[in-house]
């Protein structure tokens, strides 16, 4: 009897440890909205600190920069920012997984104690299409975001078994961090398609979501929707988050046709890109649109510094010379305001005298 028992409770044990490794199953309507209720309403920038020209060099551990970090989110804090939507690269995790992790932990902490929540993003692939670990390359003079590297970039195409490690790292890191609150959300990948690949980012989108669903998170999960062109994307995107995440850099009235449309899911919305000063997108037009539709606002940038994302993305400025209108960005590093009437908006819609 005493060996029947045994058998049966590792019969079990084996039938609990296949059960959780089942991906879970996206949130129902009711679920993500009965999470959304239970935030206040999330506003801030898209994050990197100032002293760092691209993911790589904002996590590796030699340049991993806390002073600039603390200071430039207090920056984001006196404001009455609460959340900021921060990149990650795999590269960084695999020279030093339990140093990249710890790294997390530490710029968690540091977030946390301005009282701002942090929305992980995995993958992305936007600007450069080749990475390499080490020491970054300088800022290129007035140029959008000179160094910005996308993830996993083209490799995927030469290195079939990249997968492999990208499979290990969303796993490892999502595990890891799959029940911390100051997570908000994980952003599985950020604008795929874009850079020209098109529907060739279909397998690895629809293969970040399985994982993310492997890590059972007790955050959402999402991949925002950002051009209307790519259905096949867009409509995984949409059909397979948790909440509704999207970008739009258009004027008010483009943006309140976008919010229109994508209420049809039944689901709490993000903005988790907006606000391009020479596009029309500004916070004087859309920052009060999405409280008053009570979708979460991540405009663009918060201090100026080695991404060159004050200047436009197709309006290079090789003298290096500050443009007349700031593209992105909120503050200069010493905590000037590009705009104080910009600043008054933004505190008269987060309730900061």
């Amino acid at each position: 009897m005493k060996g029947k028992v045994s058998l049966l409770a590792l019969l079990f044990a084996t039938m609990a440890v296949v059960a959780n490794a089942q991906p879970r199953p996206q949130w129902s309507q009711k679920q993500a909205q009965k999470w959304y209720k239970s935030h206040t309403w999330q506003r801030g920038a898209n994050f990197v600190p100032s002293s760092a020209i691209n993911q790589l060099e904002m996590w590796q551990a030699a340049t991993f920069d806390t002073t600039t970090i603390s200071r430039d989110l207090g920056y984001a804090a006196s404001i009455g920012f609460n959340s900021m939507r921060v990149f990650l690269h795999h590269a960084a995790w695999e020279q030093d997984p339990q140093g990249f992790k710890d790294r997390l932990n530490t710029y968690l902490g540091i977030a946390d104690r301005y009282g701002i929540s942090t929305i992980f993003v995995l993958f992305d692939d936007c600007w450069n299409k080749t990475y390499a670990t080490g020491t970054q390359p300088a800022p290129k003079p007035g140029i959008h975001n000179s160094g910005w590297l996308q993830d996993p970039g083209i490799r995927r195409e030469s290195s079939p078994q990249l997968n492999d490690t990208l499979h290990k790292y969303v796993n490892d890191v999502m595990t890891s961090f799959r029940k911390d609150k100051r997570i908000l959300l994980w952003d599985l990948y950020n604008e795929p398609g874009n850079s020209d690949y098109g529907d060739k980012s279909l397998p690895l989108l629809q293969l970040v979501f399985t994982w993310g669903r492997e890590a059972n998170t007790e955050q959402p999960i999402s991949s925002g929707v950002w051009n209307k062109s790519l259905t096949k994307l867009n409509e995984f995107q949409l059909n397979n988050s948790d909440v509704i995440t999207y970008h739009n850099y258009a004027d008010e009235k483009e943006h309140q046709e976008v919010i229109d449309t994508l209420r049809k899911y039944g689901r709490p919305l993000i903005c988790t890109e907006y606000m391009a000063r020479s596009r029309g997108s500004r916070f004087a037009n859309i920052m009060p649109l999405l409280k008053k539709e009570n979708v979460a606002a991540y405009n663009w940038g918060l201090v100026s510094g080695k991404t060159n994302t004050i200047y436009a993305w197709d309006t290079p400025m090789p003298d290096g010379a500050e443009p007349k209108i700031w593209f992105h960005d909120i503050f200069r590093q010493d905590g000037t305001p590009y705009s104080t009437e910009e600043i008054t908006v933004i505190k008269s819609l987060t309730g900061v005298n």
